[in-house]
């Protein structure tokens, strides 16, 4: 089945658009490594900034291994506390893309099941869930993110890393799924009027089994395209809301904590504490971005 499942792939039409395109392949390189790095960062990381025991304060705030008071074991220098700026990069790129990835999908599975629900239904139950949308588009998901996350803070000030983490989810997941739901209603709207899905009905399909074997895969090409690129919005606000002080704590720093803690030290002449952390972000934000039109170009009929 995996043999066939493959040999398929490597001769559709995706395959061959993908390998026709520089920036696909060297955006995918990149996003792979990124990934590889964050996955495995307790293997391939050279330290552990975790570990509080391992911090040599006598090694704090050295330059990056090519400057003239850098160290070879600290290959892009390290911080006020002595991390290796190096290792904390793969360990923030971790929860950076883990709130994205989990963001995402909550997003997806909420927005998804709106939209084919407000597509197949019509009528009021349709107008009353593209009004919650409107509701939704009319603040800034930034405002709306910052807004959730903070009074979830303010509720549990002591709450453990886990809740932080599950709290940024719920806030960018709120207004997140909204482009989803619209994506899905239009494409619905248009496949609910199709001979498949009038036969369907005939026979007796019952609604949730024709939404969810016959509508719902032919719908999840936009689908596919838009959480491709979400990841890379998400990964952003995740970095904002860090970057204010309302993200991950100090304690399991993401690529924004970082670059807010580096921020500090900016004007002082420590200028890799911070650069380096938001070269890493917008490295990801790019690949990710790239992959995405990508993607948008390579499942558009039109365009091939």
């Amino acid at each position: 089945m995996s043999a066939v499942f493959s040999g398929r792939f490597f001769d559709s039409d995706v395959w061959h658009s993908f390998k026709g395109s520089p920036s696909a392949i060297v955006s995918a390189a990149v996003a792979l490594v990124c990934v590889f790095c964050a996955v495995f960062a307790d293997w391939v990381a050279p330290h552990n900034p975790m570990d509080l025991a391992s911090l040599e304060l006598a090694d704090a705030l050295l330059p990056p291994a090519w400057l003239a008071e850098g160290k070879a074991r600290y290959l892009l220098g390290t911080d006020a506390q002595g991390r290796d700026i190096l290792s904390a990069l793969m360990y923030g790129t971790r929860i950076s893309l883990m709130v994205g990835v989990a963001s995402v999908v909550v997003s997806v599975v909420i927005g998804v099941a709106l939209g084919l629900i407000a597509g197949y239904a019509g009528g009021k139950t349709d107008a009353l869930i593209m009004r919650v949308c409107d509701v939704m588009l009319s603040f800034p998901a930034i405002l709306v993110a910052l807004l959730v996350d903070g009074v979830g803070r303010a509720i549990f000030p002591a709450a453990h890393d886990s809740l932080a983490f599950a709290v940024l989810i719920v806030a960018i997941s709120l207004t997140g799924w909204v482009q989803y739901a619209r994506t899905v209603r239009g494409s619905t709207l248009v496949e609910r009027n199709k001979e498949y899905v009038q036969a369907a009905r005939v026979i007796g399909v019952p609604p949730l089994r024709l939404m969810r074997r016959h509508v719902l895969p032919n719908v999840l090409g936009p689908v596919t395209v838009l959480a491709t690129i979400q990841v890379a919005t998400a990964i952003l606000i995740e970095a904002t809301l860090s970057f204010l002080g309302v993200g991950m704590p100090v304690t399991s720093p993401s690529l924004g904590t970082l670059i807010r803690v580096g921020n500090d030290f900016l004007m002082s002449g420590e200028w890799w504490i911070t650069i380096f952390p938001g070269a890493m972000l917008v490295l990801i934000a790019l690949s990710i971005n790239l992959l995405g039109d990508w993607l948008r170009d390579a499942l558009n009929p039109r365009l091939r």
